[in-house]
């Protein structure tokens, strides 16, 4: 059988170490990867050229296809992969506008009463900075299309918000995905991702996770595409999961089915557990990244298998089974991210670390590894309990070393301060829409 992923970071390099684990597999593709990928052969193709990927495809009679980053899904991807015959893991171009607009995510939220923040959306500059006269702060602006996780700011005050409205709207920092505007409440509590299964009827959620988007310890800096994450969530206890399924995952799944855009695929819910329950914060058409650097080690279950439930719509006949144990992953990333940084530092990693790395912004030239992006790497370790997890996450990340490395050595502080108070939680199940 012969594979193909779409995508060449650390959350690609996850998937393919997972499904690598399928014995009936005999080749996995990766297009276009990344020299880290050693189980997979790399395709020097662009993500985004669908034609040459459907040809790709065809041409080496690939059996199934894994579509995982936001863009290629937003532009199509699966449907034109589905339309020449392919099988696809992967929301089509309607329902991956789930996260592609994020006009249409809150608008779908508030006709099905989706808990989420109040909000107000614009696709005229001077409107919104109008609004802004009323306004109460902090409060949140939002570009509405993908803007690579960056395209989200929070304004404390009215100049900031004024600032955020111009820079979205009139600068148009984060181009045609500043067209339209999303402006809305501040929302306070714990986050959680909860990425989850679904072909459409039926929702399988995977272990939760926590994320640490800012650059530095403390939660300072400027936001990434995440600094590391840990699984399971401590604030997502047995209660609030069962709230999550019954308010926010079916209805969600069966929304999107009323409205002719039946979701199959990875659904990642971004959530916030305020003091009225839990609320959407984001939805993500794809699985998370660096969520499934913990989250997917925690897989038990075959995952070609349940991805191929999810394609056939079988979801309800397949068993989907977590370990209980915790993980955590450490991204290793280049000085000044996310702002700018260097290339081409060779990196070294002892051979008995390797199989713990997913690699992400990596190239490999004559056997050696180099720098290629500002998340580099990603050291993940399962252990017994997260404290355990942790330290050999970090333990393993300090034996790696390129020019200009940094890596935050605050992740899973959180999680375990609120283990101390309440213990492990835990709580995710399938239900059907």
């Amino acid at each position: 059988m012969k594979i193909l992923v779409i995508g060449s970071g650390g959350r690609e390099h996850a998937v393919i170490r997972k499904l690598s684990e399928n014995p009936e597999i005999e080749t996995i593709y990766a297009l276009p990867g990344n020299g880290g990928m050693k189980e997979a052969v790399l395709v020097p193709v662009s993500a985004m050229e669908n034609d040459r990927i459907v040809c790709f495809a065809l041409e080496n009679e690939v059996d199934y296809v894994v579509v995982t980053p936001d863009d290629p899904l937003a532009a199509g991807l699966v449907d034109d992969l589905t339309d020449a015959g392919i099988p696809c893991f992967g929301p089509d171009r309607k329902a991956a506008e789930i996260e592609s607009s994020k006009v249409f995510a809150k608008n779908l939220m508030k006709k099905y009463g989706i808990p989420t923040a109040a909000f107000e959306t614009f696709d005229d500059a001077e409107e919104a900075l109008r609004y802004l006269e009323t306004a109460s702060f902090p409060i949140v602006l939002k570009a509405d299309g993908l803007a690579l996780g960056k395209g989200v700011l929070i304004a404390m005050d009215h100049e900031e918000a004024v600032d955020a409205v111009r820079t979205i709207m009139q600068d148009r920092k984060f181009g045609e995905s500043g067209k339209r505007m999303v402006i809305e409440e501040f929302l306070e509590g714990p986050e959680v991702s909860v990425l989850s299964f679904t072909d459409g009827k039926t929702v399988v959620p995977m272990v939760s996770s926590m994320d640490h988007k800012k650059a530095g310890d403390g939660d300072t800096g400027l936001n990434t595409g995440g600094m590391g994450t840990i699984a399971p969530n401590p604030f997502y206890t047995e209660e609030v999961a069962a709230r999550c399924m019954e308010e926010i995952f079916l209805p969600t799944v069966r929304a999107m089915r009323e409205e002719g855009r039946p979701f199959k695929g990875c659904l990642y819910f971004g959530l916030m557990i305020t003091k009225d329950g839990p609320k959407v914060i984001e939805y993500n058409c794809r699985f998370g990244d660096p969520e499934t650097e913990v989250v997917l080690p925690l897989l038990e279950s075959d995952l070609f298998t349940v991805m191929k439930a999810v394609t056939d719509g079988r979801l309800s006949e397949t068993e989907v089974r977590f370990s209980d144990r915790s993980a955590a992953c450490v991204m290793l990333a280049s000085g000044g991210y996310p702002g700018a940084y260097e290339k081409g530092f060779e990196i070294d990693i002892p051979e008995d670390v390797e199989p713990s790395v997913f690699f992400a912004g990596v190239k490999e030239k004559d056997g050696k590894l180099y720098t290629n992006g500002g998340r580099v790497l990603g050291v993940y370790a399962v252990a017994d309990t997260l404290r355990d997890a942790l330290s050999e996450a970090y333990a393993k990340a300090a034996r790696i070393t390129f020019e200009k490395c940094f890596f935050r050595k605050d992740i899973g502080k959180r999680a375990l301060e609120a283990l101390e108070r309440t213990g492990e939680a835990g709580g995710e199940g399938a239900s059907e829409a």
